[in-house]
C-alpha cells in the first residue's frame, strides 16, 4: 500500500465538492486568504489553508516541545487528528508552515483555474472561437 500526500487528497475533495456544487449550508464562506495568526514568538504560529469548507482545510500550528525544540501539528480539517513534524527551531518551524500553505494555496488555486477551464461557459467560449477560425 502507497502512502499518498494528504495534501493531494484534500485537493481532489475540494475539486470534487466544486465539480459538483451543492447549495451552500449556513452561513460556510470559501477562503481564499489565510492571514497568520501569529502570537509573539514560534510557539502558537498558524496557518489555514484556502478551500470552501471548513471540514477539509489544513491547519498547520507551532508548538514548543521541551529543549526548545518546536513541532509542526497538521491538520486537515477541525476535528482531525494532528500529524506531527519535528523536532526543529523555531525559525524551520515558521519557515515549513508558511511552506506548506504555500504549496496548498498554489495548488488550490491550480485546481480551481482547471475547474473553471472546464466549465460550460468556457467550452462554448473555446467553441465560438474554433468556429470563428473556420
Amino acid at each position: 500500500m502507497t502512502q499518498s500526500d494528504p495534501t493531494d487528497e484534500a485537493l481532489a475533495t475540494i475539486a470534487s465538492i466544486l465539480e459538483y456544487p451543492q447549495t451552500p449550508r449556513g452561513s460556510e464562506q470559501p477562503t481564499t486568504a489565510s492571514p497568520p495568526i501569529a502570537p509573539v514568538g514560534a510557539d502558537g504560529y498558524t496557518k489555514i489553508g484556502p478551500g470552501p469548507m471548513a471540514a477539509i482545510r489544513f491547519k498547520w500550528s507551532v508548538r514548543r516541545g521541551e529543549n526548545d525544540e518546536y513541532y509542526v501539528d497538521e491538520m486537515i480539517g477541525e476535528n482531525s487528528a494532528p500529524i506531527v513534524l519535528g523536532p526543529m527551531s523555531a525559525e524551520a518551524a515558521i519557515k515549513m508552515v508558511d511552506e506548506r500553505e504555500s504549496e496548498a494555496r498554489a495548488r488550490f488555486e491550480q485546481i480551481r483555474r482547471e475547474m473553471i477551464a472546464r466549465s460550460p461557459t468556457a467550452e462554448a467560449a473555446e467553441d465560438v472561437r474554433r468556429q470563428g477560425e473556420v
